[in-house]
């Protein structure tokens, strides 16, 4: 005998049959389908009549349980692979479809009303706090600016010295091994910052032939920075280094360990 089902109104038919199940503690997988059936038919009866297009879609739904439940009636239907075929199988499936989009549903609820519960407020900080500004020490800030310049003219030199090979004519010739005296190359370089003391670190490059001589000159200068020999100075961003050599003397590699 069918239980009377007595509830104000359900979203939709699946939503009917799944209040059913959870009513029954039912497995959704294994559902007595005699006994909801009944139950469902009698929430039918009990409906609102007055809305057709509503109406409509328990009537279909009335429908499909008949059908599964007369197919339950009959001997045991198999596929391809000799497995059993489940006429409740596609309902099933539309349940725990229809299950986990009210699931979302329901915690996208909560979320809107946690959010609607969250208030913002404008920021208040004093005046005098956001006016502060916090004192910057130039010299730190600045203080690898010169070194990255001077990296920047050393590239630039490099790049020239390149494109004074002539593609074609590099290509014959004898190929010799430049031979570089890292000492001998030290010991010109302060040479010639006691002879100018102060002097332009591009002039200096671009008076060198070749790209290993630079490279070397180019490591002379930094260790001679390192050692405190010399400072270099540069007025505004991008122009020249100037160099100026404040020794009175000339050193060898050997003795600062380079």
């Amino acid at each position: 005998m069918g239980i009377p089902v007595k509830l104000e109104a359900f979203e939709g038919p699946l939503d009917l049959l799944l209040h059913l199940i959870d009513k029954n503690k039912v497995n959704i997988y294994d559902i007595p389908i005699l006994e909801i059936t009944e139950q469902y038919l009698e929430y039918i009866k009990q409906m609102d009549t007055k809305n057709l297009e509503v109406m409509s879609e328990f009537l279909v739904m009335a429908a499909t349980l008949i059908n599964i439940k007369s197919k339950m009636l009959l001997p045991v239907e198999k596929n391809e692979n000799e497995e059993i075929i489940d006429p409740r199988q596609e309902l099933v499936d539309r349940l725990l479809e229809y299950k986990m989009y009210k699931y979302i549903s329901e915690e996208l609820k909560d979320k809107q009303m946690d959010a609607s519960r969250v208030m913002f407020k404008p920021p208040t900080i004093p005046q005098e706090i956001s006016d502060y500004k916090e004192d910057i020490n130039v010299e730190d800030l600045l203080s690898d600016l010169t070194l990255s310049r001077l990296h920047e003219i050393f590239k630039s030199i490099v790049r020239r010295q390149v494109d004074k090979i002539d593609p074609i004519r590099s290509k014959f010739g004898r190929i010799e091994q430049e031979e570089i005296n890292l000492s001998s190359k030290f010991s010109q370089i302060q040479e010639y910052g006691l002879l100018h003391k102060t002097f332009s670190f591009r002039n200096l490059l671009e008076a060198l032939h070749t790209r290993m001589e630079i490279i070397v000159t180019f490591l002379g200068i930094l260790e001679l920075i390192k050692i405190g020999r010399i400072t270099i100075d540069q007025e505004c961003l991008f122009d020249d280094i100037i160099i100026t050599y404040l020794a009175t003397d000339i050193i060898q590699m050997e003795e600062v360990g380079f």
